[in-house]
């Protein structure tokens, strides 16, 4: 497996080794053991999630605040997407930045998102399947979010603004600035 640290902290990208031949293919899409030494500490997984999106589909910005909060492994089990994930640490080097990957059943890349973090993506291929490990459960009352076409953030998700799909909630969402000075 390669495994890149992103410009922020803890936040990583993992490329499995890929084994094919004529029946198809092969592949570890997880190890405890393996995360463990990447992370330095063992993730607990306590919840796996999925979603199923057309193209045009930007889902986000997402997290969960306080006791709540999650850290995520994802990767795409049908199509693509450009995966982003907003470092919101409290002082953190990073706080604001962020970064924005192309996850795909082709690549099969998946990134680990650390707890402190906003989460995202937007389909790029005509269909994609999203899966997800968590490593702490929903809570509604926890929930929390900035608009993902913020101008602070500006953020590249690929897709003409007249062709994104964007759920009311998330086209409500507050901005970022709003969010940093809570």
């Amino acid at each position: 497996m390669k495994v890149t640290e992103t410009k922020l902290k803890g936040c990583f990208i993992l490329e499995p080794t890929v084994f094919e031949d004529s029946r198809g293919y092969f592949f570890e899409s997880y190890n405890e053991d393996k995360l463990e030494e990447i992370l330095g500490y063992k993730p607990t997984f306590v919840q796996d999630n999925q979603s199923r999106s057309s193209y045009g589909v930007v889902r986000g910005l997402h997290m969960q605040a306080g006791e709540y909060a999650q850290a995520k492994l994802v990767r795409v089990i049908e199509g693509s997407v450009i995966d982003v994930a907003v470092d919101v640490r409290p002082n953190s080097e990073t706080y604001g930045e962020s970064v924005a990957i192309e996850l795909s059943a082709d690549n099969k890349k998946q990134l680990f998102i650390p707890r402190g973090f906003l989460h995202g993506f937007s389909v790029i291929s005509e269909k994609a399947t999203f899966f997800y490990k968590c490593d702490n459960n929903y809570n509604k009352a926890s929930e929390d979010g900035v608009n993902p076409l913020d101008d602070e953030l500006n953020i590249d998700w690929q897709i003409a603004i007249n062709q994104m799909i964007i759920s009311e909630k998330d086209q409500e969402a507050q901005s970022f600035s709003t969010f940093k000075n809570k």
